[in-house]
């Protein structure tokens, strides 16, 4: 069985390899490129890290963020053109017929081929973010926002469990539509959604996130704005390394209640916030902020890893359940 399964997988195989060769030398050149930065704008003597910061972003996040877009295309395209295939095409063509009339159990089949496909694609979505997150370390250790939505997904751990629930899905796919072209398209579309799904609905809450009151003080926070309320509201507040849940809070009194616009009417003149801001901070005034901590960071990225894990094996068992009770 491992041996027509590699006669089967062969091309996928090389190719796969041929891509991660190239993508090895690419993000070894581009390590070193961003690690000679960091010594010249950020670690060297005289150099502050506002500037250094600034000279990385601009140097290399947009080629970063490219690579990271590839990073999160990679198990999609492997559940899409490995997953969904596996057994769609056997079924489409009707050769499934044939190989389970062979002495080689249908489940000892199955198992083989997934097995195979699941460990090329652990291989080459491990061995690409490992390099990646390497490559990228001096330029995360600068920006220190890890939970970024355009980066937590590209590093570490995470991608080895899209890729292994992208691979299992395009199974399941495939013995549900039993046609390689729907499967394809549908396990991309699921694998899509459920990126979408992730950052903006699901991970937040993996964990309960922190409450904090902030006393508001100048430079503290990116602005002000007026809410629908006609309330002072405070935008932009950061802690460092944090994944921050509050995008703007309303200002609160000392005893808790929100300060009504005749409070803080009088600190908005035509002076601008070089008077607002101090004339805001003397007032007492804070508000309250939601946040997952930057040293939960590794505790979400295996939350997220255990979370499509869990899926992988749930479609994993399905396909296990459904094949040995026969396909039309």
């Amino acid at each position: 069985m491992i041996w027509l399964t590699w006669r089967q997988f062969r091309t996928q195989a090389l190719v796969a390899a041929t891509t991660l060769a190239a993508l090895t030398v690419f993000l070894v050149i581009l390590g070193l490129r961003i690690r000679h930065t960091y010594e010249t704008q950020v670690s060297c003597t005289g150099c502050t890290a506002e500037a250094g910061k600034e000279a990385l972003e601009k140097a290399y996040f947009p080629l970063l963020l490219l690579i990271g877009l590839v990073a999160v295309l990679v198990p999609a395209v492997m559940g899409a053109f490995w997953g969904a295939p596996l057994v769609a095409r056997e079924l489409e063509t009707g050769t499934h017929r044939l190989v389970w009339n062979q002495s080689v159990t249908r489940t000892r089949w199955l198992a083989a081929k997934l097995s195979f496909v699941a460990l090329a694609a652990l291989t080459f979505t491990g061995l690409f973010s490992l390099l990646f997150t390497w490559a990228a370390s001096p330029y995360d250790k600068v920006v220190n926002d890890r939970f970024d939505p355009l980066f937590f997904p590209t590093r570490n751990l995470a991608p080895l469990g899209y890729a292994l629930f992208a691979v299992v899905a395009g199974l399941a796919v495939g013995l549900l539509a039993k046609r390689t072209l729907p499967a394809m398209a549908v396990t991309l579309a699921a694998f899509a959604a459920l990126q979408v799904l992730m950052p903006t609905v699901i991970r937040p809450h993996l964990q309960a996130p922190v409450t904090a009151n902030v006393t508001f003080a100048p430079g503290n926070a990116d602005g002000l704005g007026l809410g629908p309320d006609g309330l002072t509201r405070v935008m932009g507040y950061d802690v460092p390394g944090a994944w921050m849940l509050t995008n703007e809070a309303t200002l609160l009194r000392a005893d808790g209640t929100k300060a009504p616009r005749e409070v803080t009417k009088p600190c908005f003149n035509s002076d601008g916030p070089e008077t607002t801001m101090p004339c805001l901070a003397a007032l007492d005034l804070h508000s309250e902020q939601t946040y997952q901590p930057a040293d939960r960071y590794w505790t979400f990225q295996w939350l997220e890893f255990g979370a499509y894990l869990l899926l992988t094996l749930l479609l994993a068992g399905y396909a296990f359940w459904r094949i040995p009770r026969g396909l039309s």
